[in-house]
């Protein structure tokens, strides 16, 4: 049986809500070292945001001498307003190259895992797989 990414996976997730508002997620952001939030619904998972996503939805005028109040109004938008809700995901049973072909072929830099009835249990990132890799070469 070919290693799964239950192995090499992320189990801890940074997670926020359908309506928490962009604030709450550039703090997230600002004060943890994830590049991802996953969006749920009690324990369903329901979209994705990137720190890229936020940056995009951000004003490029906040926090500098040129900031109005549309530029703060901004960050009262909603996690369901900016989240990715075509999501690719994968089981902790998936294998870890089925993972990685997977985030090639979508060209996404992440995959949330999610047991089968669709509960959060962890993110598989290509730093992830990197990581793998690299100590897969080091056991050599």
């Amino acid at each position: 049986m070919p290693p799964t990414i239950a192995t090499i996976m992320t189990t801890r997730v940074a997670t926020v809500h359908m309506d928490d508002s962009l604030r709450i997620i550039a703090e997230i952001f600002e004060n943890a070292r994830f590049h991802h939030l996953l969006v749920v619904e009690g324990k369903q998972l329901c979209g994705i945001i990137s720190d890229r996503d936020l940056l995009k939805a951000s004003s490029p005028f906040l926090n500098t001498v040129n900031e109005q109040a549309r530029d703060l109004a901004l960050m009262n938008r909603k996690a369901h307003q900016i989240m990715t809700r075509a999501l690719v995901t994968v089981t902790p049973e998936t294998s870890i190259e089925d993972a990685a072909r997977l985030l090639v072929q979508n060209r996404v830099s992440c995959l949330p895992v999610v047991t089968v009835d669709g509960t959060v249990a962890g993110i598989l990132s290509w730093k992830d797989l990197f990581k793998a890799f690299v100590s897969g070469l080091e056991a050599l």
